[in-house]
């Protein structure tokens, strides 16, 4: 029997973090290999990742016609159907997707033909008639000839991201578990007086100046999303025993995250916030449209750090409201007597006026909770904070070199934290 030792080093006291890292072909270096088709569990789940994909790779021009989005739905629904039900775990990937659609070819002059694509699913049909994948394939097959092959093309250009190696690489296999984000993983299960547990840190590394790839961002978080949820109903009553905190920096720059105003008012019931970060409001709205004011409106906290964005400052100034304020006239007339006036008066002033809110100081921030009035408040100093000292801003020896970390040649330290797994031969036989 042999021992496989993994470990995470922590930063001397600190807790222990078990550490996944993604990126992307843009951003280079090493990281977490993430194929989404493993985490489908249901038919329902084929159709979300599905409207995910065809949501965020349909580009910034004018939508054309439905039928065209419909059809390519039926094939992606068939062939993710037949690939998570059917084929071997090695093959749910984006890259046996395409695969299938570069098998299905087309002859216009020939109605009768079939592709191998055609003969698996009668295969299929014969062994299984009522079987997901074979009730979408039949949809999409009374397309023939020309509207067919258009079908195909489309399919096509919206996979061709995948057909890049470095995307081909990243999406073969899964390896961020990102239904277990949730779980209390304890260091030392067999000693139930040691409550420390591992924490989770899944960090997605995209290129904040090139949008081709942000719909990977985007499936990313619609499967966190569902996943989790779905594992907090079904194993954990309704709410996870580890709180998910999601981190969206650049909110506006990583796809759009299909029906995000309804799931930011059901998660937090199961232990799951989502902190957007924006540049500007305006961003939010220019991505969901009439959705952006229920996403919002969902939240139970806003925060802005200053900015000069004339939408953001318009709406934050009538949400900030007004305040009253007593004014004073006094009136003097002059005849055969001086006679004198005093009059009192309550008014509304704004809060925080358009200017005062474009020139707030760079030191402040104003900060709205559900049930408080807002309030001004010093943005924290960092450097105060006491474990400030492990991070590359306070000593560049704290950068975390991935390739090292990932990199089979480490020297280990006493105080590594390590999980260690047995192997017995049967096992790697089984997988050679």
């Amino acid at each position: 029997m042999s021992r496989v030792s993994f470990y995470t080093r922590p930063y001397d006291r600190l807790e222990p973090y078990d550490g996944k890292l993604s990126r992307t072909v843009l951003r280079g270096g090493a990281g977490s290999n993430a194929s989404l088709l493993p985490d489908i569990h249901s038919e329902k789940d084929i159709l979300k990742l599905v409207t995910t994909l065809i949501t965020n790779t349909k580009g910034d021009g004018k939508s054309g016609d439905e039928f065209w989005t419909k059809a390519e739905t039926l094939l992606y629904c068939a062939l993710i159907g037949y690939i998570h039900y059917e084929a071997p775990p090695e093959e749910q990937n984006f890259t046996t997707l395409l695969e299938f659609i570069n098998a299905m070819e087309v002859r216009e002059d020939d109605e009768e033909y079939k592709n191998p694509v055609d003969r698996i699913f009668e295969e299929l049909e014969a062994e299984k008639p009522n079987h997901f994948a074979v009730r979408q394939y039949k949809k999409y097959s009374l397309a023939a000839g020309k509207t067919a092959k258009s079908i195909l093309v489309s399919c096509g250009a919206r996979l061709a991201p995948f057909d890049i190696a470095e995307l081909r690489e990243i999406t073969m296999y899964d390896e961020l578990e990102l239904d277990t984000l949730g779980d209390k993983i304890f260091i030392n299960p067999k000693n139930k007086k040691d409550k420390r547990y591992y924490k989770t840190a899944l960090f997605l590394i995209m290129s904040d100046t090139d949008s081709t790839f942000n719909f990977l961002i985007s499936m990313i978080y619609t499967q966190l999303f569902n996943l989790l949820c779905e594992k907090a109903d079904d194993v954990y009553g309704g709410r996870l025993p580890v709180h998910v905190r999601c981190l969206i920096d650049e909110a506006a720059n990583i796809g759009q995250i299909p029906n995000l105003e309804k799931l930011v008012a059901t998660i937090r019931s199961r232990e799951i916030s989502a902190c957007l970060v924006l540049q500007a409001q305006s961003q939010l709205k220019a991505l969901y449209k009439d959705n952006a004011d229920t996403i919002i409106g969902n939240m139970d906290s806003r925060i802005f750090l200053g900015g000069f964005e004339p939408t953001t400052l318009k709406e934050l100034n009538q949400s900030l409201g007004k305040e009253t304020i007593d004014t004073f006239n006094t009136g003097e007339s002059r005849g055969r007597e001086v006679s004198h006036s005093l009059n009192y008066q309550k008014l509304g002033k704004d809060l925080a006026t358009i200017d005062e809110l474009a020139v707030l100081d760079g030191g402040k921030c104003i900060l709205q909770l559900r049930g408080v009035r807002p309030f001004m408040s010093n943005k924290y100093d960092i450097t105060r904070h006491p474990n400030y000292k492990y991070l590359s801003d306070a000593n560049p020896k704290n950068n975390f070199d991935i390739a090292k970390y990932l990199s089979t040649q480490l020297k280990t330290k006493p105080d590594d934290v390590y999980q260690v797994y047995e192997v017995d031969a049967s096992d790697v036989s089984a997988t050679a």
